[in-house]
């Protein structure tokens, strides 16, 4: 079963990700930056959902510094966000985020595709 991370700080977006999503993967879940590279070098997943808007690292500062590490850099990234202004997309993906889903999620489908497509392109 593939792996994903839930990087975010708010507890119901987390309870409705895990609804969406716990009966087709493995979750793993953080409410920090900082908590969240911490352990996503312990336990890698194949993909990670990231909040913008986190404690003590925000989503992008988490991105960096994923990116720069080697064991963590190759890993699909899709922004999870509130912030879903024109021009959003276009700045996220800019930034190095593979996928951008906007909250809250009404349509969960477009989680899931996005999910989808990014484990399929992933090597094995």
């Amino acid at each position: 079963m593939k792996k994903i991370a839930v990087v975010e700080d708010n507890p119901d977006n987390r309870m409705l990700v895990q609804a969406i999503l716990e009966d087709q993967y493995e979750l793993s879940e953080y409410e920090s930056g900082r908590q969240a590279l911490d352990g996503l070098r312990i336990d890698k997943p194949d993909l990670v959902l990231l909040d913008i808007s986190l404690p003590e690292l925000d989503g992008p500062a988490v991105l960096r510094e994923m990116r720069a590490d080697a064991g963590l850099r190759d890993l699909p990234v899709i922004a999870l966000t509130a912030h879903a202004m024109a021009g959003d997309r276009e700045k996220y993906t800019g930034m190095g985020f593979d996928e951008y889903v906007t909250k809250p999620i009404v349509d969960e489908a477009v989680l899931l595709n996005a999910i989808a497509r990014l484990l399929a392109r992933k090597p094995l």
